[in-house]
């Protein structure tokens, strides 16, 4: 990475850029121990190769970091180190969901960057996160690739859509509630089937997680993050069932039972708190903004207050367990 020019005047690091700095080293330090799992317990070739990438290209950006967190002066995140994988553990996920594991990681990333780069003034840091971003934009290309070619890409709903060019005249258009709702429109379907294949993912992983954990406590909001996610399932099928909106599920979300873990309680619990709660909120949040049937706007709302519940149980669970690491907070000057 480029370092500032020399006849350019230093510009001290803002808080907006210090906090996304942060962030992205947990990130990058979770993803490398995943990936070197990943990478030790898959057998196909092709996937094999992806996961290589995204490997490098963690430890790539962690090595950024570090250099930025330095000449800073700033204290550098704990993370994950090597305890909290076991490379050696036998293989739990098959190389599909593995797949299915790096594509939703490149989500998170897609979601994350962008919103980074938009808050940052330094032309270093500007350029970490613009890197960050093409990466998880090609890599995600060839992921995709690799899905279809293998046969297991989920693919959106496709529907017949009205081509007529229509204006909304009357609020019925808004009803969902009571008889005659009209149906759903392309934003609606896109949003609902998108949270549906993340609830479908998101489901077997805590499903593997509750099986994986070893404390008890955490076991428990493993579990009750399943029986959560079943519930949004159920809730959003509906919806699209009443349609006739076919909604595609994979057939190859498996594990095997293993008596050791490849990752910390730890690791899983930061991945569900961070990958499947940040990118919950985000998308039930575009979501409930583009969809106007009040019906939909409600089941929504239900499901986005639940998860905060659940999201700030997990929380406290970190906490507790004295896993959660505070984020770079300003001097105390009421002192």
């Amino acid at each position: 990475m480029s370092q500032p020019k020399s006849n350019k005047p230093f510009i001290e690091l803002t808080a907006n850029e210090v906090s996304s700095l942060w962030s992205s080293y947990l990130k990058s330090s979770m993803e490398q121990r995943l990936f070197e799992y990943f990478f030790a317990s898959s057998e196909n070739g092709a996937i094999k190769q992806v996961i290589e990438k995204m490997l490098n290209h963690a430890k790539k950006s962690i090595t950024e970091l570090k250099e930025i967190f330095i000449k800073e002066n700033l204290t550098i995140p704990h993370g994950f180190t090597e305890e909290d994988v076991r490379i050696d553990a036998l293989k739990v996920f098959s190389d599909t969901f593995i797949l299915y594991f790096c594509f939703d990681l490149t989500h998170l990333s897609m979601s994350t960057y962008p919103v980074a780069i938009s808050d940052c003034t330094r032309s270093d840091v500007r350029e970490h996160f613009q890197v960050n971003i093409v990466f998880s934009v090609d890599i995600q290309n060839e992921i995709v690739d690799l899905m279809e070619s293998l046969g297991v890409y989920l693919k959106p709903p496709q529907v017949e859509m009205d081509s007529d060019v229509e204006f909304a005249d009357t609020m019925i258009y808004l009803n969902g509630f009571f008889g005659g709702s009209r149906p759903l429109n392309a934003p609606e379907i896109a949003n609902l089937s998108r949270i549906v294949h993340r609830a479908q993912f998101s489901k077997m992983i805590f499903v593997t997680f509750s099986k994986l954990a070893k404390a008890k406590e955490v076991k428990q909001h493993f579990s009750k993050g399943r029986d959560g996610i079943e519930k949004v399932l159920d809730s959003l099928q509906e919806v699209l069932e009443k349609e006739n909106i076919p909604i595609s599920a994979s057939g190859d979300y498996t594990f095997s039972d293993v008596e050791m873990s490849p990752f910390s309680d730890k690791l899983m619990l930061f991945f569900v708190n961070t990958c499947l709660g940040i990118f919950c909120f985000a998308m039930i949040s575009q979501s409930i903004t583009s969809s106007l049937r009040t019906d939909i706007v409600s089941k929504l709302g239900k499901i986005s207050d639940d998860m905060k519940k659940y999201y700030g149980l997990g929380l406290l669970l970190a906490i507790k367990e004295k896993w959660f690491e505070q984020p770079p907070q300003a001097v105390d000057r009421k002192v």
